[in-house]
């Protein structure tokens, strides 16, 4: 590595009432997770009363279900446009607004035909918001805490779909009977909504954002607000040399054409790919139905699949006191290693254990023990290292593209897991699981670079050197 590209040593980071301003935008701007985490979350629940109130079948079932992620795959990469060209404070607002309408129109609809369009509009809003809040968070905290303030969308998220598995067990433990009680499941979301869009009003834009348009004395502000003078002044000289250098090669571009920025957007790609084909939304979309399937009465099912809510939030709860201190590669591979594990083992006990309480516990056990490390581990990692290995010019867009795709596993996961179920049963299907897991660690090893402890202006130098040295 060249002297001008090597990275510098920044001033700690202190603490003071920086500190604390950096901790408020951080909660308003999880709101887009906490939105994130119930509206993908609440159909768990809602679907039984929402079948027979509009009527649907096992295929209109299906379309309900999945167009909200159809919407959040085309939501990532309009958002992270969006971002790029507005800002990652404007682009917020509008998905804010976005989320009440998409919300009260779910609320309203007379037929499963607008539900579903007002779904996949609510799905924009859910794609936008995966795409773009990391980004915002990455780029205003500091690197040495980084791991866990990105992290914190990831709580969000997953106390959203705990929330939405609460909300759902209570209300329908006491009026399932009422058909349009999942009208009342879906309105929760508005408050959220409402606190996330006057919330935005109050804080900065992202200051990298900011030096990215010229306006540097905008970002020094914004980072004054946000760090000790001297830090903040360290960063914004950082991010200045970094666009020194950058000026002083103008043959070197940074879009989507340059050969190593396509290797990081097929990292991205295959992070968000093997981060859905765990299976982490086959338990979150339909983990009642699972249960019920393995031994479980209706109520049964809706109350203990609250447990997968709770052990979510556990997971991340754990991930994020030790994502500072473990590489991010460690952390990874020990991450797919264990969901591999217990997917075998919910495999294995659906396909040799006879049906009764010791099957339909054990399941239950198993997936709970998934879902916790899966939390715990892929959840806040995936969404971090996609915040961490794009350059600035393109962060937004790149991390738009890899986020569609992993919205499109999604909905790959959303569309084919019940019928695999029915057509094969619930030991292969977790087998097919495992191969996909095997697959996921050898690509981890193989392609996925150490992020933790360099800023991000260091991290594009050091991908921009690399690439050159090969």
């Amino acid at each position: 590595m060249s002297t001008a590209s090597a990275p510098r040593e920044l001033p700690p980071d202190t603490r003071g009432p920086h500190t604390s301003r950096l901790g408020v935008i951080a909660v308003v701007a999880t709101f887009g997770g906490l939105l994130f985490g119930y509206d993908t979350g609440v159909i768990n629940g809602a679907l039984e009363p929402l079948s027979r109130d509009l009527g649907l079948t096992a295929v209109t079932e299906g379309l309900v279900v999945s167009s909200l992620t159809i919407g959040a795959a085309f939501g990532a990469v309009l958002g992270g446009r969006l971002s790029d060209r507005r800002g990652r404070r404007q682009t917020l607002l509008v998905l804010a607004v976005v989320f009440v309408v998409g919300t009260l129109g779910c609320v309203l609809s007379p037929t499963w035909e607008v539900l579903a369009a007002f779904r996949f509009v609510l799905g924009l809003a859910v794609g936008g918001a995966s795409a773009t809040v990391p980004v915002y968070l990455a780029e205003m905290a500091p690197a040495e805490r980084r791991g866990s303030l990105v992290s914190r969308n990831e709580i969000m998220i997953v106390s959203g779909q705990f929330a939405a598995f609460v909300v759902n067990a209570m209300i329908f433990t006491v009026w399932g009977e009422v058909d349009a009680i999942w009208r009342v499941m879906l309105l929760v979301a508005v408050l959220p909504a409402i606190a996330l869009l006057v919330g935005m009003l109050r804080v900065p834009e992202s200051p990298r954002w900011l030096v990215r348009q010229g306006r540097h004395d905008e970002a020094l502000a914004v980072l004054r607000k946000v760090r000790s003078d001297e830090r903040a002044r360290a960063e914004i000289d950082e991010v200045h040399r970094l666009a020194a250098e950058e000026a002083a090669r103008p043959s070197e571009r940074t879009d989507l054409s340059v050969p190593w920025v396509r290797r990081l957007i097929l990292v991205g790609v295959g992070l968000g790919v093997f981060q859905q084909f765990t299976g982490i939304n086959s338990v979150m979309y339909y983990g009642t139905q699972l249960l019920g399937d393995v031994g479980f009465s209706a109520n049964a099912a809706i109350v203990a699949n609250t447990l997968n809510g709770l052990f979510s939030v556990l997971g991340i709860t754990a991930g994020i006191l030790v994502i500072n201190r473990v590489d991010r590669r460690t952390m990874l591979l020990a991450g797919f290693t264990l969901t591999t594990t217990f997917h075998l083992l919910i495999g294995l006990s659906a396909a040799l254990l006879p049906e009764g309480p010791v099957k339909a516990w054990a399941v239950l056990v198993f997936v709970v023990a998934f879902v916790f490390c899966m939390q715990g581990t892929l959840g806040p990692l995936t969404w971090l290292i996609l915040s961490e290995i794009f350059p600035l010019a393109i962060r937004s867009v790149a991390i738009g593209i890899s986020v569609f795709v992993l919205w499109v596993a999604t909905g790959v996961v959303a569309l084919v897991f019940p019928p695999l179920i029915e057509a094969i049963g619930i030991a292969p299907t977790f087998f097919v699981f495992v191969a996909l897991g095997l697959a996921a660690l050898v690509f981890a090893y193989r392609c996925v670079p150490e992020t933790r402890g360099r800023s991000l202006e260091e991290l594009e130098a050091q991908f921009r050197t690399t690439a050159a040295g090969r």
